[in-house]
């Protein structure tokens, strides 16, 4: 019987689900009462049991027998088991032990199974009485009591007659008692204990049993028949006899009752009373930061921030200006100002039945304006109006006769007469006043606009009285008559004394200034486009420029010591150099030519003629007197000659035309040559011999240019109607831009001495500008119109040609189309 005992050991530990990783089993040998196979005692209601035990006695005499069979086991025969165990979970043991351990495995399941038949066959012939059955409950109390938990499950128990069959189910797993507080159950981590493993119908409704004899099935497929329920009775004796009733729970996959242990009742307090199941857990333990506190300051990305995130945000600024923008509108008010507004309101009264004469609020328009309404109809637009309303035959033409011109009627319809409202026909005009109402209503949308008011005062810079500007000329004083065409040229001598006039009647007129007499007349036999007078005071001359010819003439007037050294001097020159003997360049011979006057020419005062190959313009005489430059604008690449008076020569600057020039000049203080073409004034260096400047002047073509005679600034007027004031030391675009004139300006000039510039324009205007310019290079020039005179005629579109002011005096002189000569004087 011991073999069978190791065998059925062997067998059903090779059935536990899981690795072999129970505690150490020992067999021990029990009382004289028998002998019990046990399972390891977890938990009364431990449901994790892979296999159990089941017995029942059919008898005493049988199970005593049973219990005396196995207890022979031996010390020996323990140590041999233990030892097979071993070799069996290692597999280490032999095929001919596991051949053997096979065959008597068979024949225990035969031998059950032959009782199992036998148990039906004989059914009810044996009956246990009532102390036999209490003798067995206390041997299972008192196996409790010496530390082992016996567990007697019964498979299947059928009582249909006075004889109760015992049914034996041999499926036992023997598992020995050892106590779990020196080993423990997880230590090969099985956290398994909540999966019940004997029913393995899963996890569903066990009431699908109830109408069924069975709970489920175990692992071999097997039913799990359902335990014997008693009656009232024997629940009550339960509770009565049996001190562990109340710890005793019903396992509802087995059906079986579970006892549970003083931890499992201490675990269900704890949770009763929501504490932490856990009795080792220390809940108040001290707190481990497992984080550090303390901030790190290190940057979130590994590379550095780019430089345009340090610089402020445009979207910032945008809103920054709506708000001011908002403020400076007052659509947004500050804190202070809401208060004030709040202090200087008057308590508002609202009308309960708001009527048509007040203005609506529309939302979608600010600051809405409403429609005007309509007039209300008065007495003659009554279906029965008063006869004094009615037209008569007069009034009835007169409306009539307004067909054409409907505005001027009085009423836009005729009243008429009816003896009752039903006998008023329809209003023949009135779809088409309603289309011209709403018309005015879509195409007015009548907003209040915030409207800028801008005062003209506010537009006109602060500029001092002209009476803080004196002297400037403010009166007519002199008229110069004579010529009988017009005079296109002026100029006065350096001394102020006399001034040269030219003319197209082909003369040139020699003026005293002071009494306004003509002393002398010549006659050029061509029109007279340029005479200037040289700037050297030691010289008496002048240069006209007639036609195509250049002539040097000596009024003789003035001081006479000074005009007879003016012949001596251009007399030697001739004698002393001959054009025969000097080498000039071909296309200088071409372009001009060195002549001696005739005698009745010299008699007139011409001591020198230059003759060109194209009409001249206009002379300009260097600031020393001894070099003079003609312009002849459809010479092109030799359009601009430069002579020498004492060497009596002449050169041409410029290989190329750069346009059609206008006019030149001689800077007052340095080797520097203005040419104006029509559109551009360049600065050329005659010792380096290059460009120095080139200044844009945006107009479209240009009459003449004047200098300061400080040399910085550059006065330039144009056809347009505008005079340019040039600052070269400023830029190369126009400083100011005077629009003072509504036609052509054809003459400009600077004083030599008084902060004073005059223009002169066609229409007939000669305007007298202050024009302070500063030796302070950081301050600029200071421009204030002071005068306008009008004094000239007109004369074939023609007014003032030309503007010179005395040398001396602040004076001014102007030559006009009506063939006067006008002196302004302070």
């Amino acid at each position: 019987m011991s073999k069978f005992n190791l065998k059925l050991k062997r067998k059903h530990n090779d059935n536990i689900p899981g690795p072999s990783n129970f505690p150490s089993k020992d067999i021990e040998n029990e009382d004289d009462d028998g002998y019990f196979n046990t399972i390891e005692g977890e938990d009364a209601d431990s449901s994790d049991s892979d296999g159990e035990f089941e017995e029942e006695s059919e008898n005493e005499e049988l199970s005593e027998d049973y219990i005396d069979s196995s207890s022979e086991v031996s010390g020996e025969e323990e140590e041999a088991i233990e030892n097979e165990e071993e070799s069996d979970v290692g597999n280490e043991g032999s095929e001919e032990e596991v051949e053997e351990d096979k065959d008597d495995f068979e024949e225990i399941e035969n031998e059950g199974s032959d009782m199992e038949r036998q148990s039906d066959s004989d059914s009810g012939s044996i009956n246990l009485s009532e102390n036999k059955e209490q003798k067995i409950r206390n041997t299972m109390n008192n196996e409790e009591e010496s530390g082992k938990f016996v567990k007697i499950r019964n498979e299947t128990v059928n009582s249909n007659s006075s004889n109760d069959l015992i049914h034996f189910r041999t499926k036992t797993k023997v598992k020995d008692a050892v106590n779990t507080a020196e080993n423990d159950e997880y230590a090969d981590h099985d956290t398994s204990d909540e999966e019940d493993i004997r029913n393995t119908v899963g996890n569903i409704p066990m009431k699908w049993y109830n109408d069924y004899k069975h709970l489920g099935y175990d692992w071999d497929g097997k039913q799990i028949i359902k335990p014997e329920t008693g009656d009232r009775i024997d629940d009550f004796l339960k509770r009565m006899e049996n001190p562990e009733f109340w710890r005793t729970v019903k396992d509802p996959q087995t059906g079986q009752d579970v006892v549970l242990n003083d931890d499992d009742i201490q675990l269900i307090k704890r949770i009763q009373a929501q504490k932490i199941p856990d009795v080792s857990f220390d809940e108040y333990a001290p707190w481990i930061e497992w984080f550090t506190s303390e901030v790190m300051k290190t940057p979130i990305r590994k590379f550095p921030e780019h430089k345009r995130s340090f610089l402020p945000s445009k979207n910032e600024q945008r809103k920054i200006s709506k708000l001011v923008h908002a403020l400076k509108m007052g659509w947004i008010k500050t804190k202070a100002e809401q208060d004030a507004l709040r202090a200087k309101k008057e308590p508002q009264f609202y009308m309960l039945w708001a009527s048509d004469d007040q203005a609506e609020e529309m939302r979608r328009i600010h600051k809405h304006i409403a429609p005007p309404k309509r007039h209300l109809p008065g007495h003659a637009e009554s279906y029965n109006p008063p006869a004094e309303y009615l037209f008569d035959e007069k009034e009835l033409k007169q409306w009539n006769k307004q067909k054409n011109d409907p505005s001027k009627r009085k009423l836009h319809f005729v009243p008429q007469k009816y003896d009752s409202l039903r006998k008023v026909p329809a209003y023949s005009r009135y779809i088409k006043e309603r289309f011209l109402r709403c018309l005015d209503l879509y195409l007015c949308p009548r907003a209040i606009k915030m409207k800028l008011t801008i005062e003209p005062d506010a537009l006109v810079p602060k500029l001092p009285s002209p009476k803080d500007l004196q002297p400037f000329p403010v009166v007519l004083c002199i008229e110069y008559e004579g010529h009988k065409d017009m005079v296109r040229t002026i100029s006065p001598d350096p001394t102020g004394q006399y001034l040269a006039s030219g003319s197209d009647d082909h003369t040139v007129k020699i003026w005293e200034v002071n009494t306004g007499r003509c002393l002398k007349t010549i006659d050029t036999n061509d029109i007279v486009r340029c005479v200037q007078w040289c700037p050297n005071t030691a010289l008496s001359l002048i240069a006209v420029a007639s036609g195509n010819r250049l002539l040097l003439v000596n009024p003789h007037v003035g001081d006479f010591l000074i005009c007879s050294k003016t012949d001596t001097v251009l007399k030697e020159a001739s004698e002393t150099i001959s054009p025969d003997t000097m080498e000039i360049p071909e296309r200088v011979r071409n372009s001009v030519k060195w002549e001696d006057p005739s005698d009745d020419e010299y008699q007139n005062g011409i001591r020198v003629c230059l003759k060109h190959f194209k009409e001249i313009t206009q002379v300009a005489w260097h600031c020393k007197g001894d070099y003079f430059s003609t312009v002849m604008p459809d010479g092109q690449n030799r359009s601009v000659l430069i002579s020498q008076l004492s060497k009596r020569r002449s050169q041409i600057p410029f290989s190329k035309s750069k346009g059609l020039v206008q006019s030149v000049l001689f800077h007052p203080l340095r080797p520097l040559l203005f040419v104006a073409t029509q559109r551009h004034v360049r600065i050329y260096d005659l010792v380096k011999q290059q460009l120095v400047k080139k200044l844009m002047t945006n107009s479209k073509w240009i009459s003449t240019m004047a200098i300061h005679p400080g040399g910085d600034n550059l006065l330039v007027a144009t056809y347009d109607r505008k005079v340019l004031w040039f600052d070269l030391d400023l830029s190369t675009k126009p400083y100011q831009t005077l629009r003072l004139h509504g036609t052509a300006v054809r003459g400009v000039a600077y004083h030599k001495r008084y902060p004073l510039f005059a223009s002169g324009s066609d229409d007939r205007s000669l305007i007298v500008s202050h024009g302070m310019v500063y030796n302070d290079l950081l301050k600029n020039p200071l421009i204030v119109p002071l005068k306008r005179f009008q004094d000239h005629k007109p004369h074939n579109d023609f007014g003032v040609f030309d503007v010179k002011f005395h040398p001396l005096q602040p004076w001014v002189f102007s030559s006009g189309g009506d063939g006067t000569i006008k002196l302004y004087s302070n």
